[in-house]
Formats: C-alpha cells, sequence, structure tokens
C-alpha cells in the first residue's frame, strides 16, 4: 500500500524543508506540498514532528561468541529493538576468531541473520588472520556484497592480528577499494599489564581501565594511522575514547592520512567511575576500550559537533549479569560489552541535540549519513531523496521518558543508562516505506530485512 508523511518537518545531514513524502514500491517517489495522491494511501500526519532519514548504527554485535559465551541478542530481539530506537540500519561485526575458518564464519554469520532481522543490515568483515587462503577468501566476500574489513589491534592470540598480518590486509584493502575498521589498542601492553594489576589486589571490574589506559590506545591509534600512512589504505577507528586517541587520529589526519573516527554513545554519556561502582555492580560497565575519566567527554563532544568525529555508533555487545559474574575475582573474564542499540539516537537526540547545543544536520549526520556515505550506502540510505529506500524516523520531541529495563526490548537484563532521561522518542518508524514502529513499539513483519549489496568505494 503506498503511504504519504504530510505535514512534518523532513530534516537531513544538509537541508530542511516542511513538505509531505509519498512512498511506493518502498522507496521515495515524491517529495513536495499537497500532493496528489490515489485512494486508498495510507497518511501519517506528521505534523509538530520531525521527519530523519533512518538512522544507521555502523558498529553492532548480535551474534558474537566471546569469552566462553555468546552475546545474548538475537537477530531478532536486537533488530527489534533497533527499529524501536529509530535505528534502520545496522552493519553488524561479522567476528570469527584465528582458530577459524574466514569464508565459514561469514557463512555462519549470514545464515544466523538471514530471515530473522525486520530491518536492513550488513556486515564488517574481520580478518583474524591472514595465512595462504585468506586472501582469497577476502576477494570471494568482497564479491559478495561486504565493502569493509574489521583488525583487531587487542585481544591477543584470540581476534587479534600482528603487524605484518595488519599490513597485508590493509595492502588487500586498498586494492579492493574497501575501507577497514580497527579496535586500536596495543595487544602486547595489554597482555602485560593485565596481571600487574591483579597482582595488586585490584581484581574487580575497577581494574579494567587502568588495564588498558589510554596511552594504550593512544599508541593503537597512532600504528593504524602509521600502518594506512604506509599502505595508502583507508581506515576508520572504532569506538576511540580519549583525547590522546582522538588527537592521534587527527595528527594523521593533519598529514593527509584517509582516517575517520567513532565514538559511541557510552563513551559521550558514562565516565570510568561507573565501572568502578561496588559490590560487582561496575562488570555491567566493562567494555573495551574501557570507560575513561569524564575529562575525555567534552572534547568527544566537541569532536562530534565540529566533525573531526564522524560517526556516533554503539558497539552493542549484550551480556546479562550471570555472564557478567564470569569475572567476579578476576576482572579479565568479564565479557565485554554493554546494550545500547535501542537508546542511541534518543541518548544522543537528548544530550547532543537538545541540551548540549548539536547542530540537528550534524545529528543526523553523524548518526545516519556519515555512515552511508563511508560504508557504500549512500544514497540508498542515510537520506530523504527521490529514489532513496522509505527508511524514515517521525521523531517526536514533545515525549518525555526515561531509559528503563523495565522498557526496553533488548534481550538484556539490565539497561546501561537506567534512569536517563530523553526529551524525544520516534512516533512511527518505516523499514522501506512500512511501518516498523510506533510509539515504542513493534508493529512490523519478521524477518524483512535483507542483506545489503555494497560496492567497494575505490578510496
Amino acid at each position: 500500500m503506498p503511504l504519504l508523511i504530510e505535514n512534518g518537518e523532513i530534516v537531513t545531514a544538509d537541508s530542511r524543508q516542511r513538505a509531505d513524502i509519498y512512498i511506493e514500491d518502498e522507496q521515495i517517489t515524491r517529495i513536495g506540498r499537497d500532493l496528489e495522491v490515489p485512494p486508498g494511501t495510507e497518511v501519517i500526519d506528521a505534523a509538530g514532528k520531525y521527519v530523519f532519514p533512518g538512522f544507521i548504527d555502523p558498529h553492532v554485535h548480535i551474534h558474537l561468541p566471546f569469552m566462553g559465551t555468546f552475546a545474548k541478542d538475537s537477530h531478532e530481539t536486537g533488530s527489534k529493538a533497533a527499529v524501536i530506537g529509530g535505528t534502520t540500519t545496522y552493519i553488524e561485526m561479522c567476528c570469527p576468531n584465528r582458530n577459524d575458518d574466514v569464508l565459514e564464519g561469514y557463512q555462519l554469520w549470514k545464515g544466523m541473520a538471514e530471515g530473522k532481522s525486520v530491518c536492513d543490515y550488513s556486515f564488517h568483515m574481520a580478518v583474524p588472520k591472514f595465512d595462504p587462503k585468506t586472501e582469497g577468501q577476502l576477494r570471494e566476500i568482497v564479491a559478495d556484497g561486504i565493502a569493509s574489513f574489521k583488525v583487531f589491534l587487542a585481544y591477543k592470540n584470540f581476534f587479534g592480528v600482528g603487524d605484518e598480518e595488519l599490513y597485508q590486509t590493509l595492502r588487500l584493502a586498498k586494492e579492493l577499494g574497501v575501507i577497514t575498521t580497527a579496535h586500536c589498542e596495543n595487544a602486547e601492553l595489554v597482555a602485560q599489564l593485565q596481571p600487574r594489576i591483579l597482582e595488586q589486589g585490584m581484581t574487580g571490574p575497577e581494574g579494567h581501565e587502568p588495564s588498558r589506559p589510554e596511552s594504550v590506545e593512544a599508541e593503537g591509534t597512532h600504528r593504524f594511522a602509521t600502518f594506512l600512512e604506509n599502505t595508502g589504505a583507508t581506515g576508520y577507528v572504532v569506538h576511540l575514547s580519549c583525547v590522546p586517541a582522538l588527537n592521534a587520529a587527527m595528527a594523521a589526519k593533519s598529514r593527509g592520512v584517509p582516517i575517520f573516527v567513532e565514538v559511541v554513545i557510552p563513551h559521550l554519556l558514562l565516565d570510568k567511575s561507573w565501572a568502578e561502582r561496588p559490590n560487582f555492580e561496575g562488570a555491567k560497565y566493562v567494555m573495551s576500550p574501557p570507560l575513561r575519566d569524564r575529562r575525555n567527554q567534552p572534547v568527544l563532544w566537541e569532536g562530534v559537533k565540529r566533525g573531526f568525529v564522524d560517526t556516533v555508533a554503539t558497539d552493542h555487545c549484550p551480556f546479562d549479569l550471570e555472564q557478567k559474574d564470569m569475572g567476579r575475582g578476576d576482572f579479565t573474564k568479564i565479557p565485554n560489552g554493554m546494550p545500547a542499540i535501542e537508546d542511541r539516537v534518543n541518548l544522543l537526540w537528548t544530550y547532543g541535540v537538545s541540551r548540549g547545543g548539536l547542530d540537528i544536520h550534524r545529528f543526523v549526520d553523524a548518526a545516519s549519513t556519515r555512515a552511508a556515505k563511508l560504508f557504500g550506502l549512500f544514497p540508498q540510505k542515510g537520506t530523504i531523496a527521490v529514489g532513496s529506500d522509505a527508511d524514515l524516523v517521525i521523531y517526536d520531541p514533545n515525549w518525555r521518558g526515561k531509559c528503563s529495563v523495565e522498557t526496553q526490548h533488548m534481550n538484556n537484563d539490565y539497561n546501561a543508562f537506567e534512569g536517563f532521561e530523553l526529551d524525544g522518542r520516534p512516533a512511527v518508524v518505516t523499514v522501506r516505506g512500512r511501518i516498523a514502529a510506533r510509539d515504542g513499539e513493534f508493529v512490523g513483519e519478521p524477518g524483512r530485512g535483507r542483506l545489503l549489496r555494497r560496492e567497494p568505494a575505490y578510496f
């Protein structure tokens, strides 16, 4: 059935207008005032609301075997939570480890999502090793429509790659025109620091941040940038958490290195004191890179506002309290990650646009458009234009509420932002022209999401 969204204020990364949007065959076909539409068209009145392009989360873990357990969301629960929160496309980290076959890992992740996700999705293909089979397998995966790699400069002997493997991966990425995302820490330093922290008697969650200090992340960011500079590849630093790492990335950018930066919503709003909470409460907030000293947050926010930070993602990776308890008495065994995919957009709106001076166009850019451009989805996704997919968020800035485990749809037994006030939420969310969420509840079609084919950008 055709759909008309009328009386809303359309806001994209670079424009703002009051106009109606007509949708048919899953795409936007007309934008204008007083559009004539055929009988039987469904009409949504968006008066008093913004109409944003569907938001894109470029850093998500749904299926993730990690530290002897599995992330709690399924593609069904994770995608429903995403859509309710305004995210209509996500890019999942496909993360086989060094003991796995890369191509088999890719097929496993594809199979886990197929027919389950309620919105569109893609993958970043992790490269946990570079053995004689890897190059051919990666070429096959890129030919299948995956236009980004992922490397870990952390998690030694599990996900992490050495310098030679990093160099080989980036040379291939340059040849194929794909962008390489990177978790930037110094794996060897972390491996050496962790037992020292434990020996000092700091065995609880409060030991996590000192075992991966800011200098370790800054070194990893600098090293990644150096390899980009010497291979000509394009890179994207995921979940950058601190000023020294941002300085390393900006220094590289000033030299002409093609490097882009992502921050995640936990690093913007939570500081390391949350992971220092007593009675093992801090385990909820263990992630890597860790939550940092709050002095970093104003600088990261300023980076978002000025565009030095390109995107705001989540690193959504839910583990429940029973799983976190695996690390009681030894913080190195606490599964890293927290849930955020449902709350990202509302938190960024509230503490960025509504209360923090973030420009509304930069909000759209950071939460949707920039990711679409970097990862080969624009203008199919990330904007509101004739011919684009009709992924739309009708946003009500007058709604008031709070984050809570009691109302969330993420499959997790806590909310990392419990009690945080919210100054708005999506009233209606469409996925390719069909209503998927309304007023905080999923009302769409199960399994309608599709794996997006992305073309290499040839940076």
